[in-house]
């Protein structure tokens, strides 16, 4: 029995892709650790002292401490990264919910005019954001007066996240049997213990799939946030870019804060994958 060797240069290749991958996380990683001293040095490398001051500096006004190299702590790091936090975990919350009934209408009932909607909210993902910038703007600024608020950037978000979450969970719903929920029926369930008892437990996978989605790109996205936020409501991108000035960029809190700004969507992530792997593993048997 022979077994087939892959070809080396599949290896090579690999190798190359994880280093393209992996490489620009692990550089600012580094980088977070030093000194700006260290960064600016001609001789800077890999040998350093690693130090967390950088993270003392973007998280002061956050610990239980004040840090001794800190004159004076700026808020600004921390505030924006609970606004992140809040914007993209309601906005997250909110499309899942809207998109979740939507998709199961459109599944579901029969009206007039319903492959006609189905198509359109998948034509109006394909708006890129900077087209909506102006409108937007105008809208929330002289109509709503909402610009400047958290709710105006997460009711953003939801609109533009809502199209793909509808698209994406029908394929779900219309998978899941309707005997299933015809017998529900006939045990007495209502629509709603139906909706939720019945079709959600069954459609986890989709649902990981579209919070994931969702929740990244609510969290980083920039261009909505910056022209709609103010002082108080920037969040953790918008903050980042206008810490860069043509007089003094500190490079060691930057990669800090990017560091910081790749955690949470990565927790998310692997929590949300979970349920991805269980709901595609839930209906496995043995053969």
């Amino acid at each position: 029995m022979t077994q087939d060797r892959q070809n080396p240069a599949f290896y090579a290749l690999l190798t190359v892709l994880i280093l393209m991958a992996i490489g620009p996380i692990l550089m600012m990683l580094i980088t977070s650790l030093k000194l700006n001293v260290d960064i600016m040095s001609d001789t800077s490398g890999l040998i350093f002292m690693p130090t967390i001051r950088n993270y003392e500096t973007a998280l002061c006004d956050m610990l239980w401490y004040e840090p001794a190299h800190v004159d004076r702590c700026d808020p600004t790091f921390g505030r924006a990264l609970v606004n992140s936090l809040i914007i993209s975990i309601i906005s997250t919350a909110l499309t899942l919910i809207i998109g979740t009934m939507a998709a199961y209408a459109l599944v579901r009932f029969r009206f007039m005019g319903r492959d006609t909607v189905s198509l359109t909210t998948l034509m109006m993902r394909m708006v890129p954001p900077a087209v909506l910038l102006v409108p937007v703007f105008g809208i929330w600024t002289f109509q709503f007066g909402i610009d400047g608020t958290r709710a105006g950037i997460i009711l953003i978000y939801v609109a533009m996240n809502l199209p793909f979450v509808i698209w994406i969970l029908q394929s779900f719903i219309v998978q899941v049997p309707i005997q299933l929920e015809e017998a529900a029926r006939m045990d007495g369930a209502g629509p709603f213990q139906v909706f939720f008892l019945v079709v959600l437990p069954l459609i986890k996978p989709g649902l990981a799939a579209a919070s994931i989605f969702t929740f990244r790109i609510a969290w980083n996205e920039f261009l909505l946030a910056n022209a709609l936020a103010d002082r108080s409501t920037r969040t953790v991108p918008v903050t980042i870019v206008n810490s860069l000035t043509e007089f003094e960029i500190d490079w060691g809190v930057i990669m800090a804060t990017g560091m910081l700004l790749a955690i949470p969507p990565i927790l998310f992530t692997l929590v949300a994958s979970r349920q991805i792997i269980t709901g595609m593993t839930a209906g496995a048997v043995k053969g």
